[in-house]
């Protein structure tokens, strides 16, 4: 037997090996006391956690085993991580997990806590890409299940870890909302309120900059005094594939952590594992704050199948790793308690891995995803004629009897935005705020300077006074986050509004967004959801204030994130509609939507002259919402002239420049149509082509960059749809954008615009 390499064969050869020479028991203890002196470890418990591990370790060689002839798709395994089986049995089967790819025995485990589950099948239909498999459905293997209470995470390095946050944000924020109604009209809330959140991660992920940001905001809430009861456990094996852990410091850095509760101890012992995630579990849900569980582990087999590990470790410290099999050390525990003899446990073993075997071939039979439509069904679920009715209930929610709810007039302070005469882009958003805040309870609005300051830009300006500090609050600078955040928040019932001061300070936490918030529905068949609207100050043509830093143009980091809604209101009178489409979208379909506010149109009042408030529009109050109602994908057509002679597409700040050409060119006898796409995900593609088929020219005016704008998806559309015509664009220059008048060299103005349409005349 090779002990150099651990195949799965040398795996399991030494564990039976290993088993042989267990000596009989000289006592047999009480089944339903202590497996051992000094633990609350039963028994009973470790014989069941046992079978856990055992299932664990043989799906590991089952996947293997499926891999040899291209039926199996993933064999990163848990073998060597057994003991986390002890932390499901420490925590509640109710309380959210996130689990690290190797927590595999935790999943096991945690099946047992709850009738009617199949752990077994449901890994086996993973690791084959089955369309039943429960959680992805076979677009991807991962733990999760809704009946288990155990969230699908496809992290890798530790990017789940900010959404672990805002998990225990979430069930903090519905226990607090809980005690002040004594259990009333909270019938949003997904888990008990003495729920904690459990995330496991690898040792290397500590490295992250999504793990720091995680840790780092779970002691700054801890140092602030918000309650946080999220319980990181780091599973420890010293390798990130094929690179050392440092000796000391997985332990230096998280002990280390401010606001955070250390616990550490073997993870290859049960027992131990028992006792110390049972103390830290308690800790977290008695104190309701955060806390960390390191378990020192051993990864087994490898990092993955094509992991030789001979080449990075010596036979000494293989052999050394699998002198400490988890499966060995607790067969050793029950064994010398009298609870199980060798043989039993070696039958026990046999039973399991036939059971895996039989199942596995079984699930080989089942039909993979067989289309491109089922593969995309729950990406992005659209359901416009639920999402309009639920816009119309939220209005009906703040009328009054004869009038006004008491309510919607006290946030306005008496005056309602209805009846303040025309509005500010800025002006209609903050008023569309306050009115969705009270019609949505479990809204809240957080980030970076929105709370006391009222936003950078005043958008949120009296926010917090109207509706207090749980539902309109600052965040730490931190845009990852405040991303996590809003994807544990929405995943615990709450309808997050999170701001992004800037453009240019998304891209850090793009990931949140693309390898987070819009897989959840992807990999989960909409069990599980993060509705979010993600409000992000952008584009450009700020006025003696920006480079690029405040001027940032770069929206293709957005649009090509399947399912992400990309919202864009250049007009006062879009932005409430669109807002609260946005939101209702997020409650009914669980969207993810960004909605990019035009910085330079926040406070423009004028369109053609001075003084003539052209950008300026009346607020419509509920009683007008199902009237002025967008649904998402639809854009807005302005007519000038014939309007048979040339269409201009365009949307953010080329809305009032295209206007401006529009009403020259009109007065030259030219007739234009001018369509803001407004939503730059998804494209109104239908829009697209039928104004472009009227006049048979068009112009994309695009203030984005060339290469990646959005003008390569309206011509591409066109393209597509074969249109005949003839086309030209006018966008941006690929460049960031600079300091000062030199800005004007890059981006795109009016008279380009005049020029680009009369090129196009001429032809």
């Amino acid at each position: 037997m090779l002990s150099s390499v651990t195949t799965p064969q040398d795996l399991d050869e030494r564990f039976r090996a290993e088993l042989a020479q267990l000596p009989a028991a000289t006592v047999r203890r009480d089944p339903e006391g202590p497996v051992r002196d000094g633990t609350a470890l039963t028994g009973v418990l470790a014989r069941r956690l046992f079978d856990a591990q055992l299932a664990s370790r043989h799906l590991d060689l089952a996947a293997r085993w499926l891999r040899s002839f291209n039926e199996g798709y993933y064999t990163i395994g848990s073998a060597g991580h057994e003991g986390n089986a002890a932390v499901a049995a420490a925590v509640q089967p109710t309380d959210p997990a996130l689990l690290h790819y190797r927590s595999g025995a935790f999943y096991c485990a945690r099946a047992t806590q709850v009738p009617g589950s199949d752990a077994i099948r449901d890994v086996l239909r993973g690791l084959v890409a089955s369309a039943r498999e429960p959680i992805a459905g076979g677009r991807h293997k991962v733990y999760g299940h809704p009946n288990l209470n155990v969230i699908p995470t496809t992290s890798t390095v530790g990017s789940h870890l900010p959404r672990a946050v805002g998990v225990g944000f979430g069930i903090e924020w519905f226990a607090r909302r809980a005690r002040r109604a004594n259990g009333e009209g909270v019938a949003e809330q997904v888990w008990p309120s003495d729920s904690i959140a459990v995330c496991s991660f690898g040792d290397a992920s500590v490295n992250h900059a999504t793990a720091t940001a995680a840790f780092n905001t779970a002691g700054w809430c801890d140092h602030t005094g918000l309650r946080l009861p999220v319980l990181f456990v780091c599973e420890d094996n010293g390798f990130g594939i094929s690179v050392r852990s440092p000796d000391g410091w997985v332990a230096a850095t998280l002990r280390g952590r401010p606001g955070l509760r250390y616990f550490a101890t073997d993870g290859c012992d049960l027992a131990a594992v028992y006792d110390a995630a049972s103390e830290a579990a308690t800790w977290v849900r008695r104190q309701r704050r955060p806390a960390v569980l390191h378990l020192s582990m051993v990864r087994l087999m490898g990092h993955a199948g094509a992991d030789a590990e001979q080449a990075y470790r010596s036979p000494a410290e293989i052999s050394a790793d699998l002198e400490r099999d988890p499966l060995v050390v607790t067969a050793r525990l029950l064994v010398t308690a009298g609870l199980a003899s060798a043989g039993e446990l070696l039958r026990r073993s046999d039973e399991v891995g036939w059971q895996v075997r039989r199942l596995a071939e079984e699930v080989l039979a089942e039909p993979k995803l067989g289309s491109p439509a089922d593969i995309i069904a729950p990406l992005a679920p659209r359901r416009p004629a639920r999402v309009s009715r639920a816009v119309g209930d939220a209005a009906a929610r703040l009328a009054g009897a004869d009038g006004p709810s008491t309510a919607r007039v006290a946030a306005f302070s008496g005056r309602l935005p209805e009846e303040a005469g025309p509005l500010t882009l800025a002006q209609t958003i903050n008023a569309a705020l306050t009115d969705t805040l009270l019609a949505y309870p479990q809204m809240v609005v957080f980030g970076e300077d929105v709370a006391v300051k009222g936003g950078v830009y005043g958008v949120t300006k009296g926010l917090r006074e109207r509706f207090g500090a749980t539902r309109v609050f600052d965040t730490l600078l931190d845009e990852t986050s405040i991303l996590g955040l809003a994807l544990g928040a929405g995943l615990s019932g709450l309808v997050p509004v999170p701001e992004i001061q800037y453009l240019a300070y998304l891209h850090n936490a793009e990931d949140q967004l693309r390898g987070e918030a819009a897989t959840m529905q992807f990999f989960s068949k909409g069990a599980y959801r993060n509705p979010m609207v993600v409000r992000v100050a952008g584009l450009a043509y700020q006025s003696g204030f920006g480079g690029h830093f405040h001027n940032d143009n770069a929206v293709a980091v957005l649009r090509d994130i399947p399912g992400l809604v990309v919202a864009a209101p250049a007009r006062a009178e879009d932005a409430g509609p669109m807002l609260r489409t946005c939101l209702a979208a997020a409650v009914v379909d669980g969207s993810v939507c960004v909605f990019l506010e035009p910085i330079a149109l926040y406070h423009t009042r004028d369109l053609h002259a001075e003084g003539d408030g052209g950008l300026l529009s009346p607020y419509a109050g509920p009683d007008q919402w199902t009237n002025v109602h967008v649904p998402i994908g639809r854009a807005r057509l302005y007519e000038y002239g014939s309007a048979e002679d040339l269409t201009v597409i365009t949307f953010g700040n080329g809305v009032p420049m295209s206007l401006r050409a529009a009403a020259q060119l009109a007065e030259d006898g030219v007739g234009c149509r001018v369509l803001d796409l407004r939503w730059l995900s998804p494209l109104p593609v239908a829009d697209i082509i039928r104004e472009s088929s009227a006049t048979g020219r068009v112009l994309v005016v695009d203030e984005t960059r060339r290469s990646g704008g959005v003008g390569e998806g309206v011509l591409a559309a066109l393209v597509d749809a074969g249109y005949v015509g003839v086309a030209r664009r006018v966008a941006a220059v690929d460049s960031f954008i600079p300091l000062g008048p030199a800005a004007a060299h890059v981006l795109i103005s009016e008279d380009q615009v005049m020029q680009g349409a009369h090129s196009l005349l001429s032809r």
